[in-house]
């Protein structure tokens, strides 16, 4: 059985101390393909750096709403140039954060208009950012900006509407540690919700750790908690998820 993370940070300094061997280790868990995110151009740039150590490894480059404070015209250039590197395989993460930050909204927006036009110049899939601010990207995804190559909502929010238009949009889900949740609603009626074919496994590493590591520093291995909760769900076997979701991802980032 071989699972795809499709979305983890091993760029994040949280790693420091063990990159090397900790992603060694995952490899040899039956995690054999890895998204290493990139979400502004230092993080993008370390991202494709780390990737080019692996040939089971590939990154996005982008900026998240969550980075731009002194974002300039100029850094639209250098993410377009970065994503010309061949590890590059999507654009991301990308798109609307109103729960850290409310006051830059229409920087926001312009942020992510321009990024799906350079995913759109280098045909390319998108890899979409979106918290408390889901009808704003829907409307740019539907209205504004349409992205040619569609892509991913990343750590999908739990949120049906969401869901329900990204699928008819011609998007992938992707599923993480939030799905285990406690406290997590509507995650069993979402996971319903999107066919097998539309679903991607990620654990947003270190971030985000899935019951029962919540609170622990989070990596590739944990995936297979994601996937699952998708088996328990969807009653159908954990084999049928990883080779499921591993196809889907070799799609969507034509692997």
């Amino acid at each position: 059985m071989e699972f795809f993370d499709s979305h983890a940070h091993y760029n994040d300094e949280k790693f420091d101390q063990d990159r090397e061997s900790l992603i060694q280790k995952i490899y040899e868990d039956e995690i054999t393909r890895i998204i290493n995110a990139g979400y502004s151009i230092e993080s993008s740039k370390k991202a494709i750096e780390i990737a080019k150590n692996y040939e089971f490894m590939n990154t996005t480059a982008g900026i998240s709403p969550n980075d731009i404070d002194n974002f300039k015209k100029e850094n639209l250039i250098e993410i377009e140039n970065l994503a010309k590197d061949k590890k590059v395989v999507a654009i991301g993460e990308i798109g609307l954060d109103y729960h850290w930050n409310t006051e830059n909204k229409d920087l926001q927006k312009e942020v992510f208009i321009s990024q799906i036009e350079i995913a759109n110049k280098l045909n390319l899939p998108i890899v979409i950012h979106t918290r408390e601010a889901i009808y704003d990207t829907l409307d740019i995804l539907k209205n504004q900006k349409k992205c040619i190559k569609k892509g991913i909502f990343h750590c999908c929010p739990l949120n049906i509407d969401l869901v329900r238009e990204g699928l008819k949009l011609g998007y992938y889900i992707s599923f993480a540690g939030p799905i285990t949740f406690k406290n997590s609603k509507n995650a069993d009626e979402i996971i319903k919700m999107v066919p097998i074919d539309r679903i991607l496994i990620e654990t947003d590493s270190p971030y985000l750790s899935p019951e029962p590591l919540r609170g622990k520093r989070n990596d590739s291995r944990n995936v297979k908690l994601i996937a699952k909760k998708i088996a328990d769900v969807k009653n159908i076997t954990l084999e049928e998820v990883a080779t499921e979701t591993y196809n889907n991802a070799i799609k969507i980032f034509e692997l």
